[in-house]
This record gives structure tokens, sequence and C-alpha cells, in this order.
């Protein structure tokens, strides 16, 4: 929402001001200056990037329109769910936990959480420690150092089509200055014909440079850098999770065990200790809505 109306404010105030100084709307509109940045941009994100990172800014771009995910009501709830797999392995082993796991959309307790279902990165992360802890064989730090690597791992892939877009965006400027030289020559063909057209492919020229920087600076840079704190974090959630997680896999009560998770998680999103607690201690699905 709050990209929608920066947005908004960016055209808003660059057309508005334009208004003021009494220019001319219809100037503005060049097609052709649209084509030649806009298709080159493009070009190059294709030229430079496989399919999935392509699919990767799509589905960045789509997030950063829809807002934040990660929530303090999202946070809770992940609270409360390792809270009922902790408790459950503390009181019947791990091994307990090994239907669910393997099957977390048929488990009584992932399946109260539809949020935590529907983020298959997430649900892979939490299943796939759990299963590696049920297996045996292998120390609560030398998981750790799994996790870790697992989580710089999908941070890197999360950064790559922030790294394309931000590529694009430094091309921007570049290609608006193509596309002025490019009605440059169109101009220098046309001279000796009547004054008014001569200026209005300046007019054309110059247009195709402020769009190049606009579009740059105004719309697909910012667009980029809401991307990269998306994936930070992204990034903060899944350290969340490991703290939780080895520590309770060290051998810490339930309850201490989402604590070491809750101190990691941004604070701005934090829930205090009582939240966590009443949130922990509530019965049943109602919890959610603590």
């Amino acid at each position: 929402m709050f990209a929608i109306i920066g947005i908004v404010v960016v055209f808003g105030a660059v057309v508005g001001g334009y208004l003021m100084e009494h220019g001319h709307l219809a100037v503005l509109f060049q097609p052709a200056e649209l084509v030649i940045i806009g298709g080159a941009a493009i070009g190059t994100v294709l030229i430079s990037n496989p399919p999935r990172i392509l699919k990767g800014i799509l589905q960045g771009l789509i997030g950063v329109f829809k807002g934040a995910r990660f929530s303090r009501q999202r946070y809770l709830d992940t609270i409360r769910m390792l809270y009922e797999l902790f408790s459950r392995a503390r009181r019947e082993g791990l091994s307990a936990l090994e239907s669910d796991v393997d099957e977390p959309a048929k488990s009584k307790t992932f399946s109260q959480f539809p949020s935590i279902i529907a983020d298959h990165h997430a649900l892979d992360f939490i299943c796939d420690t759990v299963r590696t802890a049920t297996s045996g064989g292998i120390e609560p730090h030398d998981l750790d150092q799994v996790m870790e690597t697992d989580i710089e791992v999908h941070h890197h892939d999360a950064a790559q089509p922030i790294a394309a877009l931000s590529t694009m965006a430094d091309s921007l400027p570049g290609l608006g200055i193509v596309a002025a030289v490019l009605g440059v020559v169109i101009t220098m063909g046309a001279l000796g014909g009547p004054p008014e057209a001569i200026g209005h492919k300046v007019a054309a020229a110059l247009v195709g440079t402020f769009l190049g920087i606009l579009l740059c600076y105004g719309l697909v840079g910012p667009l980029a850098a809401n991307m990269t704190k998306a994936a930070d974090e992204e990034h903060a959630y899944y350290q969340f999770l490991r703290s939780a997680l080895v520590t309770f896999l060290k051998g810490v009560p339930p309850m201490i065990a989402v604590e070491a998770g809750r101190r990691v998680i941004p604070g701005h999103v934090r829930p205090s200790f009582k939240e966590m607690e009443s949130t922990c201690r509530a019965k049943g699905p109602a919890a959610q809505a603590a």
C-alpha cells in the first residue's frame, strides 16, 4: 500500500511541479521514447538473467505491493506453533514429530497455522531441521551450522533478483541518453523545416533523458530497495527459527527455547514476553487471535 502511495507522490510531484511552471503535459507523452527506454531495459534483463531470476523479480514486485509478510501476528503464530511442537517432543520424544514433518499439511499442529503452511520455504526449513534431528547422530551445534548454511543459501538466492532489478535501474539513465541521441539524429534530419516541428523533435529527445532518470531514481531503484528490505525481513525470520530450534535441541524447556527465538525478532515486530507467554499458554487455534 505504501509503495503505491509513494509512486503516486513521486509522479504527482513531478507532474504537479511541471504544471505549476505552465508546462504542457502533451509534450511529455512520447510513446516512442518509452518504447526505446522500456524495451531496451527489459531486454538487458532478459539477456543477463535466467528464467528463475526473472520469476524472482516478478514475485518480488508482487510482494512489494502486497506489503510486509512478517508481521507481529506472523511471529506470534510461529511462536505458538513451535511451542506446541517443542512441548510434544518434550513429552513424547522427537520421534513423535516424524509424521508431522513428513506430511505437515495433515499435521494437527501445522494445520492450525495456514500462513505457515502457505510459506513452503519456511515450512521446509522447520521440517527438514526436525527430520534431521530425529534421525540422530548430529550434535545441536553441528545442526546449527547446517541451518546457518541453509539460511545463507536462501538469502543469496533472494538477493539475485534484487541485484538484477538494481542493474536495470542503473541502466535507465544511459538508455535515456540513447533515446535522446536518437531524437537528436531525427532532429538533425529535419533541419530546414518549420521551427515548430524542430522544437517538437528537440523536446521529444529531451523527454528521453528525463524519463530515463525519473524511472531510475523515482520508480525502479526504490522498488529494488523495497525488495532488499523484504529480503532482510525474511532473513531475520529464518534467524528466529534457527535460534528457537537449536536452543530447544540443546535440551532446554520449550518456553525458554521460544524466548531465545523471540530475542532475535526485529524490534518493530517483536512481541513482548507477556504476549508470547499468553499466546503459548492459550488453548487451541483461538491462540492465533492473541
